[in-house]
């Protein structure tokens, strides 16, 4: 940004617009149970999701942004896209286009939602917005938005953006490539990519973040019997499905340290990035396992904070996400079961091939199974994570001006443990590019789960950062 005063003049234009106007919205698209379409097969039927896309796309057209076009793009069978199109302003380098990501879909309901708030029902306690999709990525159009408008407010110029908001994210991104291809001439090859899909470690300063998990997700089903038998008939010869299942995830998971131990999962850490966990552990200590809600008793995996940022950021990791084939407690009987499943969502380190991964997981969980029995492994995706390419001098510039400004304080960089598919992708599609990808799923916003919010002064200064990102980006001058 220019100047201090400039600075100061965006930032009182983003509060005002996110009070009068991106406030009020955000709570009606949290109405919206706009459920992903691995959770919703039939999301076409029961309309959410196009209901969604059309609320942000309406909002954004009433905006006072310069030449702004909100189209939404549909492809047969696929999710909705909203593009927002607007032109450079006068002023800005003709030659500069930045390409800005966010997402609608949302994760199911889940349980545990505390009194007086609910997945459905935005609710807004302590400078915090309750609720689905608030923080998990719905704010991102509106925050874009709201950026370029105070920025016309304040007379600073931006280059030309393109704002895709996709409707498959949470299910991997499963529709946005065909998009990406149909829109590819239109989009150009962007100097600058924007994603704010991700976290901050803290609410006192802009976290960006330099890496991002890949991510195998699979099903593994041990079968040895036609149909259930008696327990007691049979038990001590007919061999137990589960049991093989746990003899075979012990192949690829140490059970007493929770190690992943299969070789091709793995990754060295570059250099710079010891160097970030050593520096960001350093700083944060034990507010690393902040939002961690381990019960009473239960100690954490791992050794200290630098441990704790390495296995979440840089090292795989194995998580059981779902089981099927047992009944529940009070409706089980004394049966030997036919058959177990369980669905794994194995984390891969950011620079692992996602592709190399699931081939060692299969080949390992199939060789040679105990008693013969069947098994299947299905590989429901395999997304390569994504390190971030170095930053230019400009935009390492533009961000601790602009995050000083909005915060006080520097901006710090991280990795994050989670995955973006469609940072990954991009990352491969133009890598010349320049990222920003910073969000604000801080301590205890909990996406996914019971209780999520959106921490409203942290979006504003999120929202901040952006519109002073668009100004560095449309100098022509820029180094």
């Amino acid at each position: 940004m220019p100047d201090p005063s400039t600075a100061t003049t965006v930032a009182a234009a983003v509060e005002r617009i996110w009070d009068e106007a991106v406030l009020p919205a955000l709570e009606e698209y949290v109405r919206v149970p706009a459920l992903s379409p691995a959770f919703d097969p039939d999301w076409e039927a029961h309309g959410h999701l196009d209901r969604a896309v059309e609320l942000v796309r309406d909002w954004c057209a009433a905006r006072p942004v310069p030449g702004l076009q909100a189209e939404v793009l549909r492809l047969p069978g696929l999710t909705p896209l909203l593009l927002l199109d607007v032109p450079a302003s006068a002023g800005a380098d003709p030659r500069a286009r930045a390409l800005l990501y966010g997402h609608l879909d949302k994760q199911p309901e889940m349980v545990g939602w505390r009194d007086g708030l609910g997945p459905w029902e935005p609710v807004v306690q302590h400078g915090r917005l309750y609720g689905r999709g608030g923080a998990d990525d719905g704010y991102a159009p509106f925050a874009v938005c709201a950026a370029l408008e105070a920025m016309a407010e304040a007379g600073l110029p931006h280059p030309r953006c393109l704002v895709l908001v996709e409707a498959s994210e949470e299910s991997g991104s499963i529709h946005l490539d065909a998009h990406v291809e149909a829109l590819a001439e239109r989009l150009g090859r962007p100097d600058l990519v924007v994603g704010l899909d991700s976290g901050c470690a803290t609410w006192d300063r802009l976290w960006t973040t330099s890496s991002l998990r890949g991510l195998v997700a699979l099903t593994v089903t041990v079968e040895v019997l036609a149909e259930g038998v008696h327990s007691g008939s049979h038990g001590g010869v007919a061999p137990s499905s589960f049991r093989v299942l746990r003899a075979l995830l012990d192949r690829i998971e140490d059970a007493d340290t929770g190690r992943v131990l299969v070789p091709a999962l793995w990754a060295d850490v570059p250099p710079n990035r010891r160097e970030e966990l050593a520096a960001t552990a350093a700083e944060l200590g034990e507010e690393v396992l902040a939002g961690l809600p381990l019960v009473p008793g239960v100690r954490p995996m791992g050794t200290g904070p630098e441990d704790w940022l390495r296995a979440r950021t840089w090292e795989p990791s194995i998580a059981y996400v779902g089981v099927a084939g047992m009944p529940p407690p009070e409706r089980a009987g004394n049966v030997i079961r036919p058959a177990t499943t369980v669905k794994l969502a194995v984390r891969l380190p950011p620079t692992c091939p996602a592709d190399r991964a699931a081939d060692a997981l299969v080949d390992t969980l199939t060789a040679d199974p105990p008693h013969g029995a069947r098994v299947a492994v299905e590989v429901e995706s395999a997304e390569t994570g994504w390190d971030a390419p170095p930053t230019a001098p400009w935009l390492a510039a533009a961000l601790a001006e602009a995050g000083t400004a909005a915060f006080g304080r520097p901006p710090a960089a991280m990795g994050e443990g989670g995955s973006i598919p469609f940072i990954g992708k991009l990352g491969r599609r133009f890598p010349d590019a320049q990222f920003l990808v910073t969000g604000v799923l801080g301590p205890g916003s909990n996406a996914h789960g019971p209780n999520e919010f959106l921490h409203l002064a942290m979006a504003r200064g999120v929202t901040s950062v952006v519109a002073g990102v668009l100004a560095a980006l449309a100098d022509a001058d820029r180094p």
